[in-house]
């Protein structure tokens, strides 16, 4: 039972997070997982000015995914930054690139699941959960976000993201904020929690 988690980084909390949802993926008996990065549509020269090259650098053993590559497995989870309420243009470029998996119905029935980031606390981290759905369901895929049996959602004596949707994280304005371990451990449960599902569909198959 293969498990994927596909995502885009520029200054590497969305990649702590990935790491935190394989590792949550690996816990379930029989899930193979795998991260991938989704291609860099920037220049060089650009990431040098934004700087993010040093964390470019950090994920670079993580291998690029091909669309293709996409229909192995049994659950992808994926995970980009907000980019005004919507997800990055490196991940939007990356699934304008799958119509030939839409029309073969290549990840139909597939769990697909999502995490986010954003810079403040109220940034979109929700609308871009909710509007990466919309592209899940074209493809046919069987939603899976962060159930209430995370119960560290509920916090309210310490900011942290996530929500029903899906696991998040907030890294301040200047990208000075780590993931904090609750919102690590909300990373590690949604990623349990997709590769269980997708566990039972796998057998049922």
């Amino acid at each position: 039972m293969k498990v994927f988690v596909v995502f885009y980084s520029m200054y590497g909390h969305i990649y702590r997070m990935a790491e935190a949802v394989g590792e949550g993926a690996k816990a379930v008996g029989g899930a193979e997982v795998s991260l991938y990065r989704v291609p860099e549509t920037l220049p060089e020269e650009v990431l040098k000015n934004m700087g993010a090259q040093e964390a470019q650098k950090g994920m670079a053993s993580i291998p690029v995914c091909k669309v293709e590559e996409l229909a192995k497995a049994d659950a992808i989870i994926f995970g980009t930054p907000t980019r005004f309420g919507n997800m990055c243009g490196q991940m939007r470029q990356f699934f304008d690139a799958t119509g030939k998996l839409w029309a073969q119905g290549a990840l139909v029935g597939k769990v697909g699941s999502v995490f986010t980031s954003s810079a403040t606390q109220h940034g979109g981290q929700e609308s871009t959960i909710l509007s990466f759905h919309v592209t899940l369901l074209h493809h046919g895929m069987i939603l899976v976000g962060l159930p209430y049996s995370f119960a560290g959602q509920m916090r309210i004596y310490e900011i942290t993201g996530e929500a029903p949707y899906g696991a998040s994280t907030i890294t301040g304005g200047k990208g000075e904020r780590m993931p904090s371990e609750n919102e690590l451990a909300a990373a590690r449960f949604q990623g349990r929690h997709v590769a269980e599902i997708a566990s039972q569909l796998h057998r049922k198959t």
